[in-house]
């Protein structure tokens, strides 16, 4: 198995674990037989950000579900932890996809700059 393959392959597990998470949180807070149809589209969803390679944005996702649970815990108590769990996942997502244009935004611009030098290493500027 090729470097790619294995790289692609973990961040689809990866994806259909934290979106597999999310959607069984979402199913407990929705009750019914909302449950499987939520733990269902969370897997098929998360393997699919894998697969486009959405490592940092299902990362942040982690990150504000663990948070956001163990925020809800200290103040509203351990029936509430879903809650704040699937609340944090939201922020976690929606703040991940943020950075993540940040973090190509200053990659795009450290590119323009280096391409704005002239080949032999002097400046363009006028002395």
């Amino acid at each position: 198995m090729s470097q790619a393959s294995s790289r692609k392959t973990l961040d689809m597990l990866l994806g259909a674990l934290v979106m597999g998470t999310v959607g069984t949180l979402l199913g407990l807070l929705m009750g019914g037989g909302v449950l499987p149809i939520a733990v269902g589209i969370g897997l098929v969803m998360g393997t699919v950000v894998g697969l486009f390679g959405g490592r940092r944005f299902l990362i942040s996702i982690l990150i504000g579900t663990i948070l956001g649970g163990m925020l809800a815990w200290l103040l509203a108590g351990a029936d509430r932890i879903s809650v704040g769990a699937g609340a944090g996942a939201a922020m976690g997502g929606f703040l991940g996809v943020q950075y993540s244009m940040l973090m190509d935004l200053w990659a795009e611009r450290k590119q323009g700059a280096a391409q704005a030098q002239a080949p032999s290493g002097e400046n363009r500027e006028a002395p």
